[in-house]
């Protein structure tokens, strides 16, 4: 691959990424240690941030902004994720006790796929917010054991035994034991996370699957992990981000916080985040406001999300004559009522890029009888008034417990993500 360095993103780096990142917190968490180990410095949104040039970002809890700056007033080129991924989360009330079953009342985060979810060994993971003193602090949780299953109906017992029908509000329960034991749950998930049960004032927790991610296939061709929607992107960005060299732009990464629900928060990307850290950005380089405004439309915004591979048992689903493969390079993802923010203009940059990083490029377009889901890409430009383009990774089973993809996509795809942040380079 032509211009720069060669990404270090990798199939197997993406394996070790998703193994570490169980919830969006630890995306971030994982994230920020591979910044702080290249050299980059972590800033908090109440500190005055520092006037020297240099690599920096800063988490918003499940969110994260980064960015190398050398101070020049020049245009941002961004590339925009998202951290969380469809799954089963923890009820506020999760202790329940059904013919004789322990069970953790569990609850449809997003869109997930409810089948995937049944019969597999699930982990915790999440936040506790904790009392300490008169302050609170946030403590990151993981069990990476067996602590949850949803098990399935027999098909003996199913009304129609070529389908079943989830209820999501009955039937995506999880037991753990039976009888008396082992008692209350968020106070289990507190002894092992090392603090007192009544020191807990929240929890944020969520299931996760606990197979490692790994390469199968003929050749180790393909990768099977979870959440590959979307942390494929968050880690193909990353990378792309530390290999950048940038030539008259400033390269920054926006991984977003609840994407799968919307992205109404404070994290979100209809949030003020990435507007004010751009913001602060210029004002540190000694910009004003002014500068600030006309810099916005010289931007460009890559939001980076998976894309649909045509499936070869449902091909049917699929746009004709659209054939979208994996280890065929990344997708540029078009939708002409928005659902993608995808237009000439930004098409063609990302073309460049690819052009640019020596990678094929595919275009896609969902069916127009179907339902399309939508990206970061129309809200942060939207909020911004920074152009955008939609561009992804080709996969299978995407909002599944356990998705699939091209191993080779992922260098190509963090190649074409890098270029995009270093254009002409």
């Amino acid at each position: 691959m032509s211009g720069g360095p060669t990404p270090t993103a990798s199939a197997r780096g993406l394996c070790e990424f998703i193994d570490a990142s169980p919830s969006p917190f630890h995306v971030c968490a994982t994230a920020a240690r591979r910044l702080l180990a290249a050299g980059y410095t972590e800033l908090g949104e109440t500190d005055r941030w520092p006037q020297q040039p240099g690599g920096y970002f800063t988490v918003r809890a499940g969110s994260l902004v980064a960015w190398n700056s050398d101070h020049a007033l020049t245009p941002f080129r961004i590339v925009g994720a998202h951290t969380d991924s469809p799954n089963l989360r923890v009820k506020q009330h999760p202790d329940r006790l059904v013919a004789g079953w322990r069970v953790v009342a569990l609850e449809p985060y997003g869109g997930a796929w409810l089948n995937s979810w049944l019969d597999r060994d699930l982990g915790i993971s999440g936040r506790l917010s904790v009392r300490d003193g008169s302050a609170v602090r946030h403590r990151l949780v993981r069990i990476d054991e067996p602590i949850l299953r949803v098990p399935q109906l027999a098909i003996h017992l199913a009304e129609d035994r070529k389908s079943l029908t989830l209820d999501p509000q009955r039937h995506v329960n999880a037991v753990w034991g039976v009888g008396a034991t082992p008692g209350a749950f968020v106070e289990y998930v507190a002894d092992r996370a090392g603090v007192s049960a009544s020191d807990v004032l929240a929890a944020d927790l969520m299931t996760h699957d606990l197979t490692p991610a790994a390469l199968l296939g003929a050749g180790s061709g393909l990768l099977s992990a979870p959440r590959l929607d979307n942390q494929a992107s968050c880690y193909a960005g990353l990378e792309a981000l530390l290999a950048a060299q940038p030539r008259d732009v400033l390269p920054v990464l926006v991984i977003f916080d609840h994407e799968e629900v919307g992205s109404s928060s404070d994290r979100g990307a209809q949030s003020n985040l990435l507007g004010i850290v751009l913001e602060r950005i210029v004002l540190a380089a000694g910009g004003t406001r002014e500068d600030f405004l006309r810099l916005l439309p010289a931007s460009l915004l890559a939001s980076a999300d998976m894309a649909h591979a045509t499936h070869p048992n449902y091909p049917d689903r699929h746009e004709p004559a659209h054939l979208i493969e994996v280890n065929a390079g990344p997708v540029l993802k078009v939708h002409p009522n928005l659902r993608y923010a995808t237009d000439g203009r930004t098409a063609a940059a990302f073309a460049m890029a690819c052009r640019q990083a020596g990678v094929p490029l595919q275009r896609y377009e969902h069916r127009a009888d179907l339902p399309c889901g939508s990206t970061i890409g129309p809200l942060a430009s939207a909020r911004t008034g920074i152009p955008a383009v939609d561009v992804g990774a080709a996969q299978l089973a995407m909002h599944s417990a356990r998705e699939l993809m091209g191993a080779a996509d992922v260098a190509a795809y963090s190649a074409a993500l890098q270029a995009f942040l270093s254009p002409g380079a």
